[in-house]
């Protein structure tokens, strides 16, 4: 048996209606990897859907925990391969995605992630559109998220090196992740192919929450871009006021 090249840690909480096909998605995928289920109580069923994929799953646990950035470090550190992801339970590989960040980031030692692009689909109309990805940038990176966090693989040494994500961050957490693996290492590689899908729907944090992971995320931006970009205060309004009522 292939010793795992990649670490995949899988958040979860009450997504049993999706996990099947987050995991699913993991193992198609022609690369050996060691799996993690970190979920965090659920009681909607979620661990049936673990115990049938108990088999290939190099571990798991359901119990109350601090968090999802939390869990996620906790499964990252549990694994050992040289490069780690996460994919939360709502989210997908689309076939062959994680293939090509893996041969990707092994043909680019000079960096410490990878990312490719990303589709956005709305659970209740079907609806898909690109998530808006762009090539590495930081002044790009300082006005908006250009990075699909599905759509990522890192090199555990960088991961190691920085701790991980914040812990006590629960919006914005890969984005600071994206910031401080930046400013430690440089520049993220690009992949431009796409790789994942991020799943919306009306239980993710970011639609419950917006005011809160604006909030969180132009703290990230002024933590290390030294000051907010003026296109997050003139977005802030649709962002969170329109959105949350017609979004």
């Amino acid at each position: 048996m292939c010793e795992p090249l990649i670490t995949v840690a899988v958040p979860s909480y009450n997504q049993g209606r999706f996990l099947d096909e987050a995991l699913a998605s993991i193992f198609r995928e022609n690369v050996p990897v060691e799996v993690f289920v970190v979920d965090g109580g659920s009681t909607d069923g979620s661990v049936e859907v673990i115990r049938n994929w108990e088999v290939r799953l190099k571990g798991w646990r359901s119990r109350r925990d601090e968090g999802q950035a939390a869990a996620i470090n906790e499964a990252i550190a549990m694994g050992r391969a040289p490069f780690v992801c996460w994919l939360n339970s709502d989210d997908w590989f689309v076939p062959g995605g994680l293939e090509r960040l893996l041969a990707e980031i092994q043909s680019r030692p000079d960096v410490p992630a990878v990312y490719g692009r990303a589709w956005n689909v709305v659970e209740e109309s079907g609806k898909r559109s690109p998530v808006w990805v762009e090539r590495f940038s930081e002044r790009r990176l300082a006005m908006r998220c250009i990075i699909s966090q599905p759509a990522t693989l890192i090199r555990r040494s960088a991961w190691e090196a920085i701790g991980g994500v914040d812990a006590r961050l629960h919006m914005a957490m890969d984005y600071d992740f994206w910031w401080r693996l930046y400013k430690s290492f440089g520049a993220l590689g690009f992949v431009d192919s796409y790789v994942a899908v991020n799943r919306e729907h009306r239980e993710t944090k970011t639609r419950r929450n917006r005011r809160k992971h604006y909030a969180e995320a132009m703290e990230v931006v002024a933590r290390y871009y030294g000051r907010v970009p003026l296109k997050w205060w003139l977005y802030q309004p649709y962002s969170v006021w329109f959105k949350s009522l017609f979004g």
